[in-house]
């Protein structure tokens, strides 16, 4: 007893002594903090940042009240904007954006972008399909940046792809340089570095989660990748061979067609996690089990007899080899850098594709679920507003990026070949495959949390599936259980669903794991905003789906229980 009280004693009088210390040294930092004001004068060296450019500086520092951003933020905050100089004249600035609140809690947060960037993000916002409070009104200091091009300047999204500088600053090199810049910025406004560091992100904004934890793990402590856009090359290739596929007079089915899909894939799969709910949980089954060409729908083949057109009671031969085609695999006969030899394909035959809703309010959603599937029109050159997604993507990424002349034709290029542009593909597989180099990250304590959604048309979770595969095979099944958690959510699209649009609050779960230790394997929830408002599901690990118990309220996670089969 005695000697306990004796280290009380001393771990008191060393208290004393740290805290007169801290005093000192909280006056001496406070000497050299920033105002709001100051801020906007400051100017930022090439030397403070990690990566070569021509400086930074500030360009306007506000003061702005709570009632600025409703909902987001807490307290006041100061929200800094500014650019990024680059080292080729001719390419563009870096423009950011750093929130630094009133109220800090002593951590930084990066938000990622989404498809080609050219904006922004809202700093003072949080990530799509995210629940609780936003980052800034959590007291993180925020920060973004639009990926190192403007889009309002740009003919297309992917323009900025034949400049060099602008395309490596969107691969990654400018989410290195706005987090340098941005810790330049809280040091000065607060006087010190944060204490953590987390990056979110979803679809691109996903692939840049991934890209800073493997190229520059020192810098953070915990990401989140949602519905990672990564593989970017190979997506463009197999990409261009579905277009090729729904290019055909009459192979692009229409939305009563896929309505007839859809229903004939619930009819075969529903069942399969237990419980018929208009979700298919158990996707691997389901796809050991279905096949368009030879289901029906209440005993009708959905193949038409002969494998002609026969209207919408049924699809041709034509439309069911254009889905077989995006449903993949799809090979390749050139060689990629990346080591890639074929895609795996989008999981067409088990998803939305975009179906007549019966409800006139979720016409909308239906419309964009059909635009970031297949399309509501075939595709085509020029690409015309009607085509899916995917056509500008290959479309912008072919010109631009890829061959750099904007007058080509993506219907010349070859998918299979990759003539004309074999060679260059393979140059840029090799930064695509970049992201998977997660040793350092897991070495020093870092955490990674993924989710991708099983009807996701635009980043096949097919994608994830071979990512973490491809961890478990060159860091061992032990390593990655300790600091990646991947979930696949049944049901959940590309940012958006009608049959479940996912809504979770990755931010508590990543700062439990990497602050107290709380393993967010088995505790994680995901709601539903839109097909069945406020349901709940068990976020299940991979490769494991939510599975109905058998009894217990169908729309409370509490009733499903994680399986493998």
């Amino acid at each position: 007893m005695f000697r306990f009280l004796t280290v009380l004693a001393a771990a008191a009088v060393l208290g004393l002594l740290a805290a007169c210390e801290g005093e000192d040294a909280a006056r001496s930092e406070s000497a050299q903090m920033l105002s709001c004001a100051q801020l906007s004068d400051l100017k930022i060296a090439a030397a403070d940042i990690g990566l070569q450019t021509g400086g930074a500086s500030v360009s306007a520092a506000e003061s702005l009240s709570a009632d600025a951003a409703p909902g987001s933020a807490a307290a006041g905050y100061c929200l800094v904007t500014g650019k990024i100089l680059p080292v080729d004249p001719l390419a563009p600035n870096i423009e950011f954006k750093v929130a630094l609140p009133t109220n800090w809690n002593s951590k930084g947060l990066m938000l990622g972008g989404g498809g080609y960037n050219g904006t922004i993000p809202n700093v003072a916002g949080t990530m799509l399909n995210s629940l609780g409070a936003s980052p800034l009104a959590r007291g993180y200091a925020v920060f973004a940046s639009d990926g190192g091009h403007q889009a309002s300047t740009l003919p297309n999204p992917a323009a900025f792809g034949l400049n060099e500088e602008a395309y490596r600053n969107w691969m990654g090199d400018a989410l290195k340089k706005t987090r340098d810049v941005a810790q330049v910025l809280i040091k000065a406004s607060y006087g010190r570095e944060p204490s953590k560091s987390y990056f979110l992100g979803s679809s691109n904004g996903g692939r840049e989660a991934l890209t800073v934890a493997a190229r520059w793990p020192e810098d953070w402590d915990g990401v989140v990748a949602l519905y990672p856009g990564r593989r970017f090359t190979s997506t463009v290739v197999a990409g261009a061979a579905v277009l090729h596929a729904f290019a055909e007079p009459g192979a692009l089915p229409n939305r009563a067609k896929r309505g007839l899909l859809r229903r004939a894939a619930l009819e075969a799969c529903d069942v399969l996690d237990g419980l018929a709910d208009g979700l298919i949980g158990n996707v691997n089954a389901c796809n050991a089990r279905f096949d368009p060409a030879t289901a029906s729908l209440h005993g009708v083949p959905l193949r038409c007899a002969g494998g002609d057109d026969l209207g919408d009671s049924c699809l041709s031969d034509l439309q069911l080899s254009a889905l077989g085609v995006m449903n993949g695999p799809f090979h390749w006969n050139f060689a990629l850098a990346s080591g890639e030899t074929s895609f795996p394909g989008w999981p067409v035959y088990t998803s939305d594709l975009g179906i007549e809703s019966p409800i006139p309010a979720l016409e909308p959603l239906q419309l964009a679920i059909a635009t970031l599937s297949i399309g509501l029109l075939p595709p085509g050159f020029p690409v015309t507003e009607g085509m899916s997604f995917a056509t500008g993507i290959v479309d912008g990424h072919l010109r631009y990026v890829v061959g750099r002349d904007p007058d080509f034709n993506y219907f010349d290029f070859n998918p299979y070949t990759g003539w004309p542009y074999a060679t260059r593909l393979s140059e840029l597989s090799a930064v695509d495959a970049a992201d998977a180099e997660l040793a350092k990250f897991a070495a020093k304590g870092g955490k990674l949390l993924m989710m991708h959604g099983t009807e996701d048309m635009t980043v096949s979770p097919r994608t994830s599936e071979l990512y973490y595969q491809g961890l478990q095979a060159s860091l061992g099944g032990p390593t990655v259980e300790s600091f990646v958690r991947y979930y696949l959510v049944p049901g959940f699209a590309h940012s958006i669903s009608s049959t479940f649009n996912a809504q979770w609050d990755q931010l508590s779960a990543l700062e439990a794991w990497v602050e107290r230790d709380i393993d967010p394997r088995s505790n994680q929830i995901v709601i539903d905003s839109v097909g069945v408002p406020g349901r709940s599901r068990p976020l299940c690990p991979y490769p494991t789906f939510a599975k109905y118990k058998g009894s217990g309220d169908v729309n409370t996670a509490a009733s499903f229980v994680c399986a493998s089969s």
